[in-house]
């Protein structure tokens, strides 16, 4: 049982970082495959960012409240149509960058 319970947390695990690549997907013109580019030369690089802060950024972002380097209104539409799990799953996804 305790193996069996083992196998559904990885698998878990496994398809919220799948999930999370595929969310990110959208965001690699201006990012970079792997959160190495500033994006139009404004952003910090995110690569290894911390998922709590990524998730307070696009939260922020989608409600239409923070307007980093005047970024607000571009990544509000980006992150418009992203649920709650979609965005800690590109948060996760983020974080484990290298």
């Amino acid at each position: 049982m305790k193996k069996f319970a083992i196998s559904i947390l990885l698998a878990g695990s496994t398809l919220l970082m799948a999930d999370g690549a595929a969310a990110y997907a959208k965001c690699v013109g201006c990012h970079g495959a792997n959160g190495e580019k500033a994006a139009l030369g404004k952003s910090a690089i995110i690569t290894g960012q911390d998922a709590a802060k990524t998730v307070e950024q696009l939260k922020g972002y989608k409600a239409g409240t923070l307007n980093i380097h005047g970024m607000g209104g571009l990544m509000k539409g980006q992150v418009a149509s992203m649920d709650d799990a979609a965005i800690e799953a590109v948060a996760a996804h983020i974080a484990a960058m290298k």
